[in-house]
């Protein structure tokens, strides 16, 4: 039997980033045993993703990020873009490899983190602690037994929700033959694309350089779409909306992000918490995760740093949540128009307080000030009904 202080399940952006806070020594801290379970390649490894946030001034991941911006731009159906400056934010994106290539070199000089490549079959509670199961890839199967287990695998499925959308997309990194990329400003959401009959879509371009960018198609709706939908998707909006003219794809990544208002567990027994998207770190109404993530593992961290018990926080406050669950369910219930609201919202707020708001970092009155910048009516029923909506397995 193995044995460790803390065992970490899954080297996913949030396993990760718990394994590297509780790397090496910091004075007066303690710097428990940890070991991390990766999953060996194949279909429990997910395939290289991108991850984008905001923060102000240097960051704990800078040397991974792939590129930043200062410039947000909202495009409506027809008509003139909106164009937000958020400094002293910036918008930073990170590409998974270069996450874990960062990550993983500091752990191997680590004395205290061990990584350990396995298939995770079974956790079991016991007496102070619990016992891990795990398969290596030859097939032997052993047990760890951990005080204290993270698990940031995604979930079998979610939990009852009054709504859940999906947020799904589709994207293209690609190199054109002429200069078509602005590279000073994000295109964040870009409605020029054909809406669908449920929800909203919108196009996503992250510029790498003017003939480089990552160009996505994306929906919030309740179902996703077929492999050749979503081709069809991106390329009606590379040729038709951005006319990109001649263009080579580099690469390409697809997603799922589940827009929900289920409360996440994040406690599954006494010494087994869930943390990551599982753990509820993802905002329901944008489906941006790595923030919240970041802001979890912190607190975990120091929690078993300084000794105490590790429950990882909620990500995002109750008033959050809730002005959350009003969004998702006035969208879902098609009372507001996405793309008209969205677009209101850049035009009449600040996109700095936006990004503050989506970060849970504003007043009480700054929330207030946003949600009349919504349609009042639509708002107000959604608000009202919440409370008598049942909980209903997704399917």
């Amino acid at each position: 039997m193995l044995e460790t202080e803390v065992a970490v399940l899954g080297a996913g952006a949030a396993g990760l980033s718990l394994a590297h806070r509780l790397a090496g020594h910091v004075p007066g801290a303690r710097a428990p045993s940890v070991v991390l379970v990766d999953a060996p390649p194949g279909p429990l490894r997910p395939p290289p993703r991108t991850w984008c946030f905001w923060e102000s001034g240097r960051g704990r991941f800078d040397a991974a990020l792939r590129a930043e911006w200062r410039r947000l731009r909202v495009r409506p159906p027809s008509g003139a873009p909106v164009e937000g400056d958020i400094a002293p934010l910036r918008y930073k994106m990170i590409r998974s490899d270069d996450f874990e290539y960062l990550v993983g070199r500091d752990l191997a000089r680590s004395p205290n983190v061990r990584r350990l490549e396995a298939t995770v079959e079974t956790v079991e509670e016991v007496p102070a602690g619990a016992h891990v199961q795990v398969k290596a890839p030859d097939g032997s199967t052993r047990v760890l037994r951990a005080r204290w287990v993270f698990d940031s695998r995604p979930p079998g499925s979610l939990p009852a929700a009054r709504t859940t959308l999906l947020q799904h997309f589709h994207g293209w990194f690609v190199r054109t033959d002429r200069p078509v990329f602005d590279v000073r400003a994000v295109e964040l959401m870009d409605f020029r694309t054909p809406q669908p009959a449920d929800g909203l879509s919108f196009g996503y371009v992250l510029p790498l350089g003017s003939h480089e960018a990552l160009v996505e198609y994306t929906e919030f709706s309740p179902r996703t779409l077929t492999a050749d939908g979503y081709e069809s998707a991106v390329r009606q909006y590379a040729d038709e909306v951005l006319r990109l003219g001649e263009a080579r794809i580099v690469a390409t990544e697809t997603g799922v992000i589940p827009m929900t208002d289920a409360p996440m567990p994040r406690q599954v027994g006494a010494s087994v918490f869930r943390i990551g998207a599982a753990g509820g770190a993802t905002r329901p109404a944008s489906g941006y995760t790595f923030a919240g993530v970041q802001r979890q593992t912190r607190a975990v961290a120091s929690a078993l740093r300084q000794g105490r018990r590790p429950a990882p926080p909620v990500p995002h406050s109750a008033r959050s949540r809730a002005m959350d669950a009003v969004l998702l369910r006035a969208l879902d219930s098609g009372r507001v128009d996405g793309p008209a609201l969205f677009c209101r919202l850049f035009a009449r707020v600040p996109t700095g307080r936006l990004l503050r708001f989506l970060d849970g970092r504003t007043r009480l009155y700054e929330d207030l000030s946003i949600g009349l910048r919504t349609p009042a009516g639509p708002m107000l029923r959604s608000a009202v009904e919440l409370p008598w909506l049942p909980r209903r397995p997704f399917d």
